[in-house]
């Protein structure tokens, strides 16, 4: 038990504290260190203590230079003579004294002026220092009196908070602090037993663990990822962000003039500025597709350069993953496969509230030998189905790999509209073909964002809000789970 402690339980055996800030100066000691103490016996039933709010007069800077000085006015008046003083010279013997006390001594009626010499009316005594002196040595003024001091800006009305405290229930003023923790020493020592412990709350909540939490997109890509697997999807190898411009637009037969490929829409890489390894027979095929085509194709019809496709970029989209997959498919030997991604990809967007340069794609593939456009439309209302969404509308569109291709629309009755859900297509046999499949196999293959279906289910209209710096940590730790049974 400290000396302020024992002080405080003393003082309480002879009678209540009637007024903390009263206490502290007695003691001496700080207000706050009094309050302090008065909380930590409360917290055992010691002492209760209770607030009051009182208003006190107080005096300002400028107050407290009248009350040790005397007033403006006061000073002004003793410095005119029994015979006058002409104004100038006054002014000059008192200096900036006279602008504040020269017009306080006219109010008064305690000067006047006679052809410019100032004269006193009889004697002057210092009314203002001796109401501030009132206030200096605790006292208060009528309501009068204050607003004129408070006027010429010498007094406040301050809030004053200070407490009363009686004995507690559990008083005695010889109490000393519960021990916490049984220690070794104790045991050795065998006083244990004559010790008061503080008694175990086993109803309070334990430390909060702030660790653990899943981001919304991982709770909805985790969703997302067992719809897949329970289709029979496998999951495609998605670990390379950096990737070369062959894998990410040519093998996928997009032409290398192609506005996608410009710096507005792709980042290009410096170190390593070029791709190292591509598969030299595959990468031959793949330019004598985009200059010549083949029997049933007549290509893009100009001479594509090696150089532009080993660029490095941060591939654009996930169908990069894709087109390594069904490569490599063909090597191990063809056979039917569905085949699914959620990764993220770059793109040189202007951001917005929906737009951000790095975002995620959800992709699924399905290779087989005579699928069609009724295909797609099938496994795509089989997918959406599983998140609340029927009766698919679908509208023609272009991609450079996919042909037909269409933009898939579905009807979201929380938001009470039809809504975009992404695009799908076949992919074009210029693209298949280099890469060794069979030429009967047909790929489709749709792809969503992730963060749109995320923005929905939890109810957020900046994309920036969910992805980025300014993604506030209490939206990560205190969002529900996800289930995508419905959006």
């Amino acid at each position: 038990m400290s000396d302020l402690q024992k002080l405080i339980l003393e003082t309480l055996a002879n009678g209540d504290i009637e007024n903390s800030v009263e206490f502290a100066q007695s003691v001496p000691v700080d207000h706050h260190v009094v309050v302090d103490q008065f909380k930590a016996l409360s917290a055992y039933s010691v002492v209760d203590y209770t607030a009051h709010t009182t208003m006190q007069q107080v005096l300002t800077d400028e107050g407290l230079e009248y009350s040790d000085l005397g007033s403006p006015e006061f000073r002004l008046f003793s410095q005119i003579p029994d015979e006058g003083i002409a104004r100038a010279d006054l002014q000059k013997a008192v200096g900036d004294l006279f602008k504040k006390g020269f017009s306080h001594c006219m109010k008064k009626k305690t000067v006047k002026i006679e052809k410019g010499t100032v004269v006193k009316i009889g004697d002057m005594d210092d009314s203002c220092q001796m109401l501030l002196n009132v206030i200096r040595n605790g006292g208060s003024l009528s309501k009068g009196d204050f607003n004129d001091l408070k006027r010429r800006k010498l007094v406040n009305n301050v809030k004053i908070l200070q407490y009363s405290a009686t004995a507690g229930e559990e008083f005695d003023v010889n109490w000393q602090k519960p021990v916490t923790d049984l220690t070794s020493e104790m045991l050795q020592a065998g006083n244990f037993e004559n010790l008061k412990f503080k008694p175990i709350n086993f109803n309070a909540d334990g430390l909060k663990n702030d660790g653990g939490y899943l981001h919304p997109l991982l709770k909805v890509r985790e969703e997302f990822r067992q719809i897949f697997l329970e289709l029979g999807f496998e999951e495609m190898s998605t670990n390379l962000f950096c990737e070369s411009s062959f894998w990410n637009f040519d093998s996928l037969f997009q032409p290398q003039q192609h506005p996608v490929r410009d710096a507005h829409d792709t980042f290009f890489l410096s170190k390593p500025e070029f791709a190292g390894a591509i598969p030299a027979d595959y990468l031959e095929r793949v330019k004598e597709m985009h200059e010549d085509g083949d029997e049933d194709s007549i290509g893009w019809r100009y001479n594509w350069a090696e150089v532009e496709a080993r660029k490095n970029i941060l591939r654009t989209h996930t169908t990069a993953v894709s087109a390594r997959t069904l490569y490599n498919l063909a090597q191990d030997g063809f056979q039917p496969k569905k085949f699914f991604s959620i990764d993220r990809v770059f793109r040189n967007e202007t951001l917005d509230a929906t737009h951000l340069a790095e975002f995620h794609q959800i992709e699924g593939i399905v290779i087989d030998k005579g699928l069609g456009l009724a295909h797609l439309m099938g496994i795509m209302e089989v997918f959406f189905e599983r998140i609340g969404i029927q009766g698919l509308r679908y509208k023609a569109a272009y991609n450079p790999y996919t042909e037909p291709s269409m933009e898939v629309f579905g009807y979201h009755p929380g938001l009470g509209k039809w809504i975009e859900l992404g695009n799908s297509g076949i992919f074009r046999p210029e693209m298949l073909k280099p890469m060794g499949l069979p030429e009967d196999a047909t790929a489709i293959a749709w792809g969503i964002s992730l963060e749109r279906p995320t923005m929905i289910k939890y109810g957020i209209d900046n994309i920036r809000d969910l992805f980025g710096y300014k993604t506030k940590i209490d939206f990560i730790t205190g969002n529900p789970i996800c289930r995508l049974d419905e959006l």
